[in-house]
């Protein structure tokens, strides 16, 4: 796996434990080296990897095999594990396992929300207009197949509304 790989898993299982860096580094790295990590400019050492992963509570071996690589039942449990493991990114940009189209959609619906309500909460304004662009999708997605969920749709519209409502805050201080 490489670093920028490792480095998303790891700040994407920071972000949803809701940990800063600092919280994570504790006295063993510093906030910089993680940021480096994070951003991918730095590989960690193997202890560094075991640090992270055990104040973090993840096990990299299990992102180590690409989830869409292999269609079927094996890629479905390992992309479902993801989300369960906080780690939404690659449901987002994962196709749908063959056989598994309904429970896919349904859980790439639940991803796209979970990081739009995420960004959402930033102060950035590219953050704002990602947040919109996930809900959206998690909108549209969530109204698809047999496990459409009419609640998703509903928190994907207050997304929309607090990012929007933030953009014209910011476009307002502009002027």
């Amino acid at each position: 796996m490489d670093a920028k790989n490792i480095g998303r898993i790891i700040k994407e299982a920071r972000l949803a434990k809701k940990m800063t860096q600092n919280e994570v580094v504790g006295d063993f790295i510093t906030r910089n080296m993680l940021s480096q990590i994070e951003s991918g400019t730095a590989m960690p050492s193997v202890k560094t990897l075991e640090y992270l992963c055990k104040v973090l509570d993840i096990q990299i071996e299990a992102y180590d095999s690409s989830p869409v690589s292999d269609n079927g039942m094996t890629s479905y449990i390992d992309l479902r594990n993801l989300y369960a493991a906080g780690v939404y990114q690659p449901l987002v940009d994962a196709e749908a396992p063959v056989g598994y189209v309904d429970e896919f959609t349904a859980l790439k619906a639940r991803a796209c929300l979970h990081l739009a309500e995420e960004l959402s909460d930033h102060d950035d304004i590219v953050d704002y207009q990602k947040a919109v662009e996930l809900a959206k999708k998690a909108k549209e997605l969530s109204t698809q197949g047999i496990f459409a969920d009419i609640s998703a749709s509903g928190r994907a519209d207050n997304v929309i509304k607090k990012a929007a409502a933030k953009l014209s805050e910011y476009y307002s201080s502009l002027v």
